[in-house]
């Protein structure tokens, strides 16, 4: 699918996501890229219509950095992925992973967006 098909998918689905659940916040992890300047273009573009779908909601948007996340849910910055992994099982009491890294990923920024955010508004 050509990307700006795939943006307005992406406007779509996740204005459905936000619209049904209606959260306060959007944890977003910050870009980091030292290789690939397509992929860090494209991965911008999506991350700006996922900022741009909860700025019209007004859903307040917090950047965490790979290290933030790291140390949010492992309380090591420099963690390996597999410590992160089996750090978001123990904290959300899973027995297993989904088989994305994705999804896991996910799991972690939102872990860290929550703990930011909650550090920043109290």
């Amino acid at each position: 699918m050509p990307l700006p098909e795939r943006y307005v998918e992406l406007e779509r689905d996740l204005s459905t996501i936000l619209d049904e659940h209606k959260p306060s916040v959007l944890a977003i992890e910050t870009l980091f890229f030292n290789r690939n300047v397509t992929t860090a273009m494209q991965v911008s573009e999506a991350r700006g219509v996922i900022t741009l779908c909860g700025a019209k909601r007004g859903i307040s948007i917090q950047p965490c950095t790979p290290m933030q996340v790291k140390v949010a849910v492992t309380g090591y910055g420099k963690a390996e992925k597999k410590q992160v992994q089996q750090m978001i099982k123990l904290q959300l009491g899973l027995k297993e992973l989904h088989k994305l890294d994705d999804a896991v990923d996910a799991l972690a920024i939102a872990i860290a967006g929550y703990h930011l955010y909650t550090s920043r508004i109290n």
